[in-house]
């Protein structure tokens, strides 16, 4: 397969020492860089006149008086309503939006699929490949799951949503987010997230490329409260990584595509937007390196709920029910005595969209592989095949090693509705169903019978 690679050359801020080498450290700091010195204004925000005759402008994620407000404040070559003309609308087929029922598919079941196949030719838009959505994006609450197909990279042409932040997952390649706060590379073992209203270019740093998105419309991912737990463990606030100021001078005829409303629309302009020199504030895009979570578990007997593993969670109006948690399932140690070690048979208020990123899933050990994805929807029953079953029932218990995995979860308290693509054109397991029905009837009703 060719592979399209066009690495960008931004001028970037000089880079920090060891292993935060182009990033800043920390979560939800309020940082602040800049690639060329003086160019960041002290001790107020909007000067009469910026250094280097750049523009002050400030980029808001949040409304202004909600408590705990996100807002950067960027310095820019050009503002960037220079970076918006005006919009035709256009055709991404495959990109969907809650609301999306369609009559011809069936969202009630239990769903898995192999991992979809990549084809040439497609970039960050025209590869992305909806899996399911949930919610509504105009009344900004729910989600959809994407799986994202790149052997391409964005020549010239640039994207952002005002819909919803992305949270990225790689599972095969590596890419390169170019946004207007900086640079960011990703691959398989870690995650991005770009904020809403960013404006980016996706390129292909090695291909091809697959992996998941989590599309969130409500409120934007945070560290999950840790209650009894404490301040320790999980995922630890020094392990997220905000690039520093990086940008382009380039005059160009260019392409900036918005995803508004769940519509998609292109505007064509003379130059990069990536035009941010310098910034402060704490809305940015940032990564994590799902290597550095560490979980958290029972040490003596019974199984916790899986929002033990939560890595970022996305609230709702409702406390304690998320719009979104981001679970991740990784190598682990299991010492529970008498204790069915797999994740239970259960039925949940919750719907689960999990995806493979390597190795075996041990409720699973057959058929969920590398690449692939299942759907339980809320309420319909779940949980071990016979075989995984039969093993953790019979097993002589010690401590165990769960090694060779990393899968994870997007669930949310919407039903997750399939998209005709994922009810008719991705890989489905139709025989997935069955992994249930050699289930045995094991009841003896002989007291004190195990």
């Amino acid at each position: 397969m060719n592979v399209q690679t066009s690495i960008s050359s931004l001028t970037q801020a000089p880079s920090l020492p060891g292993p935060n080498e182009g990033y800043m450290p920390g979560w939800a700091n309020d940082f602040e860089t800049e690639a060329l010195p003086g160019a960041l204004p002290q001790g107020m925000n909007s000067p009469q006149k910026c250094n280097y005759g750049l523009y002050g402008e400030q980029l808001s994620g949040t409304a202004f008086t909600q408590p705990g407000p996100e807002r950067t404040w960027c310095y820019r070559i050009r503002p960037s309503v220079k970076h918006s003309h005006r919009y035709s609308k256009i055709d991404v087929p495959y990109w969907k939006s809650a609301p999306n029922v369609d009559p011809d598919v069936l969202s009630l079941g239990q769903y898995r699929w192999n991992p979809v196949p990549i084809s040439e030719g497609l970039t960050w838009i025209t590869g992305m490949r909806t899996m399911t959505t949930a919610g509504d994006v105009n009344t900004q609450v729910g989600m959809a799951s994407h799986v994202y197909l790149v052997t391409d990279s964005m020549v010239d042409s640039y994207f952002f949503s005002a819909d919803s932040e992305l949270l990225v997952v790689p599972q095969e390649g590596r890419l390169r987010f170019c946004t207007e706060l900086g640079i960011i590379d990703i691959e398989p073992k870690e995650i991005a997230i770009i904020p809403r209203g960013l404006v980016y270019r996706v390129e292909v740093l090695e291909g091809p490329c697959r992996g998941f998105v989590c599309e969130n419309y409500g409120q934007k991912f945070d560290l999950p409260d840790r209650g009894p737990i404490g301040a320790n463990c999980m995922a630890n606030p020094r392990d997220f990584k905000v690039p520093v100021a990086a940008y382009e001078d380039r005059e160009v005829p260019s392409t900036v595509t918005i995803k508004w409303c769940g519509q998609f629309h292109e505007t064509k302009i003379d130059q990069s937007p990536l035009d941010v020199v310098a910034w402060h504030g704490n809305y940015a895009p940032y990564k994590y390196d799902l290597r550095t979570y560490c979980p958290v578990g029972s040490i003596l007997f019974d199984h916790p709920d899986p929002s033990i593993f939560t890595v970022l969670t996305a609230p709702s109006g409702q406390p304690g029910t998320a719009n979104i948690d981001f679970v991740l399932f990784r190598e682990r140690w299991l010492v529970m005595e008498d204790t069915f070690r797999p994740p239970w048979y259960h039925k949940n208020i919750m719907s689960e969209m999990m995806g493979n990123i390597y190795g075996q899933y041990d409720a699973k050990p057959q058929g969920f592989v590398p690449g692939g994805i299942s759907l339980h929807n809320m309420m319909l029953p779940h949980g071990p095949d016979r075989e995984a079953f039969e093993k953790a029932s019979n097993s002589n218990l010690g401590p165990d090693k769960l090694e060779n995995t990393m899968s994870f979860m997007f669930e949310t308290r919407f039903p997750q509705h399939l998209t005709k693509f994922a009810g008719q054109e991705a890989p489905l397991q139709d025989d997935y169903i069955d992994c249930w029905a050699d289930m045995e009837k094991k009841f003896d009703g002989t007291p004190g019978k195990k």
